[in-house]
């Protein structure tokens, strides 16, 4: 099965969106960089990758810790990221593969 050219869009993912594009584009929201609206249903990798790399810059302004946001940020962060949890969780998603490697 060959590999898909683009991505499917965050509300498509498995795992209720809980992959690490899935959390890109959530952070991605946080930080203003996309309109929460935006899935990023068809994107190339490459723009996921400029995505990432946006991402990357914002929480680097922070020591990439949740903790060293400002609050309003971290409202937004706490909202978007819980949202996605509870929905993920309602669809059977557990968090366990995150973990596995733990045991």
């Amino acid at each position: 099965m060959a590999k898909p050219d683009t991505y499917v869009g965050v509300d498509k993912e498995v795992n209720g969106g809980m992959t690490i594009i899935g959390k890109l584009i959530r952070d991605a929201w946080v930080f203003g960089i996309i309109d929460e609206s935006e899935t990023c249903e068809g994107w190339n990798f490459a723009g996921i990758d400029a995505l990432l790399d946006k991402v990357n810059t914002e929480w680097d302004k922070y020591g990439c810790l949740v903790s060293n946001l400002p609050e309003e940020l971290f409202k937004r962060h706490q909202a978007i990221h819980g949202k996605a949890i509870a929905e993920a969780r309602a669809a059977g998603w557990s968090g366990e593969q995150e973990t596995e490697d733990e045991k």
